[in-house]
């Protein structure tokens, strides 16, 4: 399995949400494309954003605490015509539990809950390298937003 962390939400040019993730030296990514609740969802929870009230994944989370159950790691484990699928591997009184899951639901909870994220050996093999990824321009675009010490929370448009 290889570990990626999530960069960025970008937008593609039709204004598409893509998650954006990237292998730990950031020298491929992997675009997963995501409705809008989805990435605002995702956007919450890489910004710290804390609510008054739980959306459905920090209430997944709560569920979890009050079950003394531990999020281990999500994997993306397969892509089927180009639709992307995940597991949660949850630990509870010293047994592995795994749910299937939309990757964009196991991300958010990923990330709210600062566990691992991998990819299986068969959806790795469908990142691409960063200047494969893009033209020239979109290219230098993209290096900017993967540059060291620029925090997750900024929103910028691929095009």
């Amino acid at each position: 399995m290889i570990p990626v962390k999530v960069k960025e939400i970008a937008y593609d040019i039709m204004m598409n949400p893509v998650i954006l993730l990237t292998d730990e030296d950031e020298l491929k990514a992997l675009p997963i494309w995501v409705g809008p609740f989805e990435a605002h969802a995702i956007g919450i929870a890489l910004q710290g954003i804390r609510l008054d009230r739980p959306l459905t994944h920090d209430l997944l989370n709560n569920v979890f605490i009050l079950l003394d159950a531990k999020l281990s790691m999500v994997v993306i484990n397969d892509v089927t015509e180009g639709t992307y699928f995940a597991e949660l591997h949850i630990w509870r009184n010293n047994k592995e539990l795994v749910v299937d899951c939309r990757p964009s639901d196991a991300i958010a909870l990923a990330v709210r809950t600062e566990t691992p994220i991998y990819l299986s050996k068969k959806v790795a093999e469908g990142s691409l390298a960063i200047e494969d990824l893009l033209d020239e321009g979109q290219h230098q675009e993209l290096k900017e937003i993967l540059e060291p010490g620029r925090s997750n929370d900024s929103k910028k448009s691929l095009h």
